[in-house]
């Protein structure tokens, strides 16, 4: 049997909520993953709201134990890629769901 070794690192998680084409958000990770070393889930998402639906993804991010980092530098990570993603899918808002709470990020005009 094959010996495995173990490397263990705090749970940390934070996942990104964002409408626009499922293919395009994967070349955006890829993309992103490549410049600033990371490592994410995308996984196809509907989402069903009051007076309609549309299609998106949901992009996870963990503390991935080969490179652990803290709250702060995956949470800037998370940001970061949210934010492009945004720009380059058109867009206006996504949502970060992190360790305690879920914020909502938009571009629209404040009412």
């Amino acid at each position: 049997m094959t010996q495995l070794s173990t490397t263990e690192a705090p749970t940390i998680r934070f996942d990104i909520f964002i409408a626009g084409d499922y293919a395009q958000a994967k070349q955006v990770c890829r993309e992103y993953c490549f410049d600033v070393g990371l490592c994410v889930t995308v996984e196809p998402a509907d989402y069903i709201y009051t007076g309609g639906e549309e299609s998106g993804v949901r992009v996870g991010l963990i503390n991935y134990p080969r490179f652990p980092g803290t709250a702060e530098s995956l949470n800037a990570k998370a940001e970061g890629l949210a934010t492009l993603l945004m720009e380059r899918m058109c867009q206006h808002s996504f949502s970060i769901a992190g360790l305690a709470t879920t914020t909502w990020y938009s571009r629209r005009p404040a009412a």
